[in-house]
Protein backbone atom coordinates (compact mmCIF):
# COMPACT_ATOMS: atom_id res chain seq x y z
CA UNK A 1 0.00 0.00 0.00
CA UNK A 2 1.30 3.48 -1.11
CA UNK A 3 1.38 6.11 1.53
CA UNK A 4 -0.50 8.73 -0.64
CA UNK A 5 -3.06 5.89 -0.99
CA UNK A 6 -5.89 6.70 1.34
CA UNK A 7 -7.61 4.08 3.92
CA UNK A 8 -11.28 4.22 4.97
CA UNK A 9 -10.48 2.99 8.80
CA UNK A 10 -12.67 0.25 10.31
CA UNK A 11 -14.95 1.17 12.50
CA UNK A 12 -13.56 -0.27 15.54
CA UNK A 13 -10.20 1.58 15.40
CA UNK A 14 -10.00 4.62 18.14
CA UNK A 15 -12.87 7.56 17.54
CA UNK A 16 -12.77 10.96 19.23
CA UNK A 17 -16.75 11.19 18.93
CA UNK A 18 -19.96 10.36 17.92
CA UNK A 19 -22.26 12.50 15.76
CA UNK A 20 -25.97 12.88 16.47
CA UNK A 21 -28.80 14.94 15.03
CA UNK A 22 -31.13 15.39 17.38
CA UNK A 23 -35.25 14.52 16.58
CA UNK A 24 -37.15 17.93 16.34
CA UNK A 25 -40.97 18.94 15.48
CA UNK A 26 -40.15 19.51 11.46
CA UNK A 27 -39.04 15.78 11.02
CA UNK A 28 -40.90 12.77 10.33
CA UNK A 29 -40.57 12.12 14.19
CA UNK A 30 -42.99 14.54 15.53
CA UNK A 31 -45.79 11.76 16.27
CA UNK A 32 -43.63 9.82 18.29
CA UNK A 33 -41.02 12.97 19.35
CA UNK A 34 -41.05 12.03 22.81
CA UNK A 35 -39.91 8.20 22.85
CA UNK A 36 -37.41 8.98 20.12
CA UNK A 37 -35.88 11.20 22.24
CA UNK A 38 -36.12 9.14 25.17
CA UNK A 39 -33.56 6.97 23.21
CA UNK A 40 -31.56 9.97 21.93
CA UNK A 41 -30.97 10.52 25.36
CA UNK A 42 -30.35 7.30 26.52
CA UNK A 43 -27.54 7.23 23.06
CA UNK A 44 -25.77 9.96 24.36
CA UNK A 45 -25.72 8.99 28.06
CA UNK A 46 -23.46 5.77 27.51
CA UNK A 47 -21.74 7.36 24.78
CA UNK A 48 -20.59 10.00 27.00
CA UNK A 49 -18.72 7.58 29.30
CA UNK A 50 -16.39 6.29 26.29
CA UNK A 51 -16.06 9.72 23.95
CA UNK A 52 -17.36 13.03 23.15
CA UNK A 53 -20.92 13.42 21.54
CA UNK A 54 -21.61 16.06 18.76
CA UNK A 55 -24.97 17.25 18.62
CA UNK A 56 -26.33 18.94 15.50
CA UNK A 57 -30.22 20.24 16.40
CA UNK A 58 -32.14 23.77 15.49
CA UNK A 59 -33.05 23.80 19.08
CA UNK A 60 -29.43 23.19 20.93
CA UNK A 61 -30.92 25.16 24.17
CA UNK A 62 -34.03 23.09 24.80
CA UNK A 63 -31.48 19.71 24.13
CA UNK A 64 -28.71 20.60 26.05
CA UNK A 65 -31.70 21.15 29.05
CA UNK A 66 -32.95 17.62 28.38
CA UNK A 67 -29.86 16.33 28.72
CA UNK A 68 -28.66 18.64 32.05
CA UNK A 69 -31.58 16.98 33.35
CA UNK A 70 -30.43 13.45 33.01
CA UNK A 71 -27.06 14.18 34.17
CA UNK A 72 -25.09 14.37 31.35
CA UNK A 73 -22.09 16.18 31.70
CA UNK A 74 -22.10 19.20 29.75
CA UNK A 75 -18.36 19.01 29.07
CA UNK A 76 -18.61 16.06 26.96
CA UNK A 77 -21.16 17.28 24.81
CA UNK A 78 -20.41 19.68 21.59
CA UNK A 79 -23.93 21.33 20.24
CA UNK A 80 -23.64 22.65 16.76
CA UNK A 81 -26.92 25.22 15.86
CA UNK A 82 -27.54 23.37 12.40
CA UNK A 83 -30.99 22.94 10.28
CA UNK A 84 -31.89 19.17 9.39
CA UNK A 85 -34.38 17.34 7.34
CA UNK A 86 -33.74 13.98 9.28
CA UNK A 87 -31.88 12.06 11.78
CA UNK A 88 -29.80 9.66 9.94
CA UNK A 89 -26.58 10.74 10.25
CA UNK A 90 -24.95 7.56 9.23
CA UNK A 91 -25.53 8.31 5.70
CA UNK A 92 -24.81 12.23 5.77
CA UNK A 93 -22.57 12.82 7.95
CA UNK A 94 -18.30 12.91 6.73
CA UNK A 95 -16.91 9.55 6.12
CA UNK A 96 -13.33 9.72 7.21
CA UNK A 97 -10.43 8.36 5.83
CA UNK A 98 -6.59 8.84 6.31
CA UNK A 99 -4.23 9.57 3.64
CA UNK A 100 -0.68 9.52 4.61
CA UNK A 101 -1.71 8.89 8.02
CA UNK A 102 -3.02 12.43 8.53
CA UNK A 103 -7.44 12.06 8.35
CA UNK A 104 -9.82 13.49 5.82
CA UNK A 105 -13.40 14.09 6.19
CA UNK A 106 -14.63 12.96 2.54
CA UNK A 107 -18.26 14.87 1.99
CA UNK A 108 -20.13 12.48 -0.74
CA UNK A 109 -23.54 13.51 -2.04
CA UNK A 110 -27.09 12.48 -0.34
CA UNK A 111 -30.38 12.29 -2.06
CA UNK A 112 -32.34 10.97 0.30
CA UNK A 113 -31.71 7.26 -0.53
CA UNK A 114 -32.65 7.94 -4.21
CA UNK A 115 -34.76 10.89 -4.37
CA UNK A 116 -37.30 9.06 -1.77
CA UNK A 117 -36.86 12.13 0.73
CA UNK A 118 -36.24 15.53 0.85
CA UNK A 119 -32.01 15.95 1.73
CA UNK A 120 -31.52 19.52 0.92
CA UNK A 121 -30.79 20.68 4.76
CA UNK A 122 -29.03 17.15 5.55
CA UNK A 123 -26.95 17.35 2.55
CA UNK A 124 -25.17 20.37 4.03
CA UNK A 125 -24.37 18.88 7.36
CA UNK A 126 -21.21 18.14 6.90
CA UNK A 127 -19.92 21.29 5.35
CA UNK A 128 -21.51 23.54 7.96
CA UNK A 129 -19.71 21.46 10.67
CA UNK A 130 -16.60 22.37 9.21
CA UNK A 131 -17.32 25.77 8.63
CA UNK A 132 -18.21 26.09 12.61
CA UNK A 133 -14.90 24.96 13.62
CA UNK A 134 -16.32 21.24 14.39
CA UNK A 135 -13.36 19.64 12.58
CA UNK A 136 -9.69 20.09 12.58
CA UNK A 137 -8.92 18.42 9.50
CA UNK A 138 -9.43 19.08 5.56
CA UNK A 139 -13.00 18.52 4.22
CA UNK A 140 -13.30 17.42 0.55
CA UNK A 141 -16.21 17.41 -1.60
CA UNK A 142 -16.74 14.56 -3.61
CA UNK A 143 -18.77 15.58 -6.95
CA UNK A 144 -20.49 13.37 -9.42
CA UNK A 145 -20.91 10.35 -6.55
CA UNK A 146 -23.73 9.42 -4.00
CA UNK A 147 -22.80 7.58 -1.28
CA UNK A 148 -24.12 6.58 2.11
CA UNK A 149 -21.96 5.44 5.03
CA UNK A 150 -24.48 2.68 6.10
CA UNK A 151 -24.26 1.28 2.45
CA UNK A 152 -20.20 0.17 2.94
CA UNK A 153 -18.32 -1.14 5.14
CA UNK A 154 -14.64 -1.35 5.38
CA UNK A 155 -12.33 -3.82 7.51
CA UNK A 156 -9.38 -0.61 7.75
CA UNK A 157 -7.22 -3.03 5.81
CA UNK A 158 -8.73 -2.49 1.77
CA UNK A 159 -11.65 -4.41 1.83
CA UNK A 160 -15.23 -2.97 1.18
CA UNK A 161 -18.86 -4.97 1.51
CA UNK A 162 -21.28 -3.64 -0.03
CA UNK A 163 -24.33 -4.62 -1.45
CA UNK A 164 -25.65 -4.42 -5.41
CA UNK A 165 -28.67 -3.81 -4.62
CA UNK A 166 -27.93 -0.21 -3.62
CA UNK A 167 -24.69 0.94 -4.83
CA UNK A 168 -25.95 -0.24 -8.33
CA UNK A 169 -29.63 1.20 -8.35
CA UNK A 170 -30.45 3.72 -10.82
CA UNK A 171 -31.24 6.10 -7.93
CA UNK A 172 -27.55 6.15 -6.74
CA UNK A 173 -25.51 6.47 -9.71
CA UNK A 174 -27.05 5.74 -12.64
CA UNK A 175 -24.28 6.91 -14.83
CA UNK A 176 -21.81 4.09 -13.46
CA UNK A 177 -21.55 0.56 -13.42
CA UNK A 178 -19.84 -1.99 -11.45
CA UNK A 179 -16.81 -1.48 -12.59
CA UNK A 180 -16.81 2.34 -12.55
CA UNK A 181 -18.31 2.03 -8.86
CA UNK A 182 -15.04 -0.12 -7.30
CA UNK A 183 -12.94 2.18 -9.30
CA UNK A 184 -14.07 4.93 -7.65
CA UNK A 185 -14.41 3.17 -3.95
CA UNK A 186 -10.63 2.17 -4.74
CA UNK A 187 -10.32 6.06 -6.12
CA UNK A 188 -11.83 7.78 -2.58
CA UNK A 189 -11.62 4.87 -0.27
CA UNK A 190 -8.55 3.08 -0.72
CA UNK A 191 -10.55 -0.09 -1.70
CA UNK A 192 -8.61 -3.00 -2.84
CA UNK A 193 -11.29 -6.09 -3.05
CA UNK A 194 -14.71 -4.82 -2.78
CA UNK A 195 -17.26 -7.92 -1.60
CA UNK A 196 -20.50 -7.60 -3.17
CA UNK A 197 -23.53 -9.31 -1.67
CA UNK A 198 -26.30 -9.31 -4.31
CA UNK A 199 -29.09 -11.00 -1.87
CA UNK A 200 -30.79 -9.45 1.33
CA UNK A 201 -33.61 -6.69 2.04
CA UNK A 202 -35.15 -6.13 5.22
CA UNK A 203 -39.36 -5.28 4.64
CA UNK A 204 -40.09 -1.80 5.70
CA UNK A 205 -36.44 -0.68 4.62
CA UNK A 206 -36.20 2.57 2.58
CA UNK A 207 -32.36 2.35 1.87
CA UNK A 208 -32.39 -0.45 -0.84
CA UNK A 209 -30.73 -2.47 1.27
CA UNK A 210 -27.80 -0.88 2.97
CA UNK A 211 -25.25 -3.64 3.87
CA UNK A 212 -25.40 -1.88 7.61
CA UNK A 213 -29.03 -3.59 8.41
CA UNK A 214 -27.48 -6.90 7.22
CA UNK A 215 -24.04 -8.23 7.31
CA UNK A 216 -21.12 -6.32 9.14
CA UNK A 217 -17.18 -6.34 9.13
CA UNK A 218 -16.16 -7.36 12.39
CA UNK A 219 -12.05 -7.71 13.62
CA UNK A 220 -10.11 -10.71 12.99
CA UNK A 221 -11.51 -11.68 9.42
CA UNK A 222 -15.51 -11.83 10.87
CA UNK A 223 -18.30 -10.91 9.40
CA UNK A 224 -21.68 -10.62 11.84
CA UNK A 225 -24.86 -11.00 9.69
CA UNK A 226 -28.13 -11.37 9.90
CA UNK A 227 -29.87 -15.23 9.79
CA UNK A 228 -33.83 -15.87 9.14
CA UNK A 229 -34.33 -19.55 10.60
CA UNK A 230 -38.30 -19.44 9.86
CA UNK A 231 -39.33 -20.59 6.67
CA UNK A 232 -42.92 -19.52 6.88
CA UNK A 233 -41.04 -15.80 7.18
CA UNK A 234 -40.83 -13.66 4.20
CA UNK A 235 -37.01 -13.04 4.51
CA UNK A 236 -36.30 -16.52 4.90
CA UNK A 237 -35.19 -17.17 1.28
CA UNK A 238 -33.84 -13.74 0.17
CA UNK A 239 -31.46 -14.36 3.46
CA UNK A 240 -30.56 -17.96 3.18
CA UNK A 241 -29.45 -17.02 -0.95
CA UNK A 242 -27.23 -13.85 1.41
CA UNK A 243 -25.83 -16.73 3.97
CA UNK A 244 -24.32 -19.10 1.09
CA UNK A 245 -22.95 -15.87 -0.33
CA UNK A 246 -20.97 -14.86 2.48
CA UNK A 247 -20.07 -18.70 2.68
CA UNK A 248 -18.35 -17.77 -0.30
CA UNK A 249 -16.53 -14.83 0.25
CA UNK A 250 -13.03 -14.60 0.96
CA UNK A 251 -10.48 -12.54 2.69
CA UNK A 252 -7.55 -10.67 0.41
CA UNK A 253 -5.28 -13.68 1.29
CA UNK A 254 -7.59 -15.99 0.16
CA UNK A 255 -9.38 -17.22 3.71
CA UNK A 256 -13.17 -17.91 4.34
CA UNK A 257 -14.49 -15.67 6.83
CA UNK A 258 -15.58 -16.65 10.59
CA UNK A 259 -19.69 -16.06 9.88
CA UNK A 260 -21.31 -14.72 13.43
CA UNK A 261 -24.96 -15.44 12.78
CA UNK A 262 -27.49 -12.63 14.52
CA UNK A 263 -31.02 -14.16 15.54
CA UNK A 264 -33.87 -13.51 13.95
CA UNK A 265 -36.24 -10.87 16.13
CA UNK A 266 -40.13 -11.51 16.15
CA UNK A 267 -42.08 -9.50 13.29
CA UNK A 268 -42.94 -5.93 14.81
CA UNK A 269 -45.47 -4.12 12.74
CA UNK A 270 -46.29 -0.02 12.32
CA UNK A 271 -50.01 0.57 12.97
CA UNK A 272 -50.90 0.12 9.37
CA UNK A 273 -49.77 -3.02 8.98
CA UNK A 274 -46.32 -2.25 7.45
CA UNK A 275 -43.50 -4.52 8.52
CA UNK A 276 -40.67 -2.73 10.36
CA UNK A 277 -36.80 -3.41 9.68
CA UNK A 278 -35.83 -4.81 12.84
CA UNK A 279 -32.42 -5.61 12.91
CA UNK A 280 -29.15 -6.78 15.30
CA UNK A 281 -26.56 -5.66 12.63
CA UNK A 282 -27.39 -2.09 13.14
CA UNK A 283 -25.02 -1.82 16.15
CA UNK A 284 -22.64 0.95 16.89
CA UNK A 285 -18.83 0.15 17.88
CA UNK A 286 -17.38 2.84 20.10
CA UNK A 287 -14.47 3.09 22.23
CA UNK A 288 -14.31 0.01 24.42
CA UNK A 289 -18.02 -0.77 23.69
CA UNK A 290 -20.25 -2.09 21.87
CA UNK A 291 -23.91 -0.51 21.61
CA UNK A 292 -26.58 -3.49 20.07
CA UNK A 293 -30.26 -2.20 19.83
CA UNK A 294 -32.86 -4.04 21.64
CA UNK A 295 -36.67 -4.83 20.73
CA UNK A 296 -37.60 -6.19 23.74
CA UNK A 297 -37.64 -9.58 21.95
CA UNK A 298 -36.65 -13.33 22.91
CA UNK A 299 -33.86 -12.91 20.66
CA UNK A 300 -32.37 -10.15 22.29
CA UNK A 301 -30.10 -11.92 25.13
CA UNK A 302 -29.18 -13.97 22.30
CA UNK A 303 -28.25 -11.17 19.43
CA UNK A 304 -25.67 -9.68 22.96
CA UNK A 305 -24.14 -12.51 23.37
CA UNK A 306 -23.38 -13.31 19.93
CA UNK A 307 -21.89 -9.97 19.19
CA UNK A 308 -20.21 -10.28 22.30
CA UNK A 309 -17.99 -13.10 20.80
CA UNK A 310 -17.56 -10.82 17.70
CA UNK A 311 -15.63 -8.11 19.86
CA UNK A 312 -14.25 -10.05 22.36
CA UNK A 313 -13.03 -7.49 25.35
CA UNK A 314 -15.73 -4.53 24.55
CA UNK A 315 -18.40 -3.77 26.66
CA UNK A 316 -21.51 -4.90 25.16
CA UNK A 317 -25.08 -2.90 25.85
CA UNK A 318 -28.12 -3.18 24.77
CA UNK A 319 -30.46 -0.20 23.75
CA UNK A 320 -33.95 -0.17 22.99
CA UNK A 321 -34.52 0.63 19.76
CA UNK A 322 -38.31 0.53 19.29
CA UNK A 323 -39.03 3.79 18.39
CA UNK A 324 -36.07 4.01 15.76
CA UNK A 325 -37.37 1.23 13.81
CA UNK A 326 -40.42 3.38 13.48
CA UNK A 327 -39.06 5.66 10.95
CA UNK A 328 -37.24 2.48 9.25
CA UNK A 329 -34.07 3.10 10.97
CA UNK A 330 -32.03 1.81 14.18
CA UNK A 331 -29.18 2.41 16.29
CA UNK A 332 -26.39 2.62 13.19
CA UNK A 333 -28.41 4.39 11.17
CA UNK A 334 -28.58 7.20 13.55
CA UNK A 335 -24.78 7.58 13.89
CA UNK A 336 -21.85 8.52 12.56
CA UNK A 337 -18.14 7.62 14.42
CA UNK A 338 -15.88 10.87 14.00
CA UNK A 339 -12.39 8.71 14.13
CA UNK A 340 -9.36 9.64 15.90
CA UNK A 341 -7.61 12.95 15.42
CA UNK A 342 -10.80 14.76 13.54
CA UNK A 343 -12.16 16.90 16.20
CA UNK A 344 -11.27 20.15 16.57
Amino acid sequence: MTGSRPRLPAEWEPQDGILLAWPHRDTDWHPILEEVSAVFVELTRRIVSFEVVIIVTPEPTEVAERLSLAGIAPDRVKFFQIPTNDTWTRDFGPITIYRNEQPVLLDFGFNGWGLKFAADRDNQVTGRLHADGCFGVTRKEIIGLILEGGSIESDGAGTILTTSQCLLNNNRNPHLDRQQIELALAEQLGAEQVLWLDYGTLAGDDTDSHIDTLARLCPDDSIAYVRCDDPQDEHFVQLREMEQQLQQLRTRSGQPFRLIPLPWPQASYDEEGQRLPATYANFLVINQALLVPIYKDPADQAALSALASAFPGREIIGIDSRPLIWQHGSLHCVTMQIPQGVLS
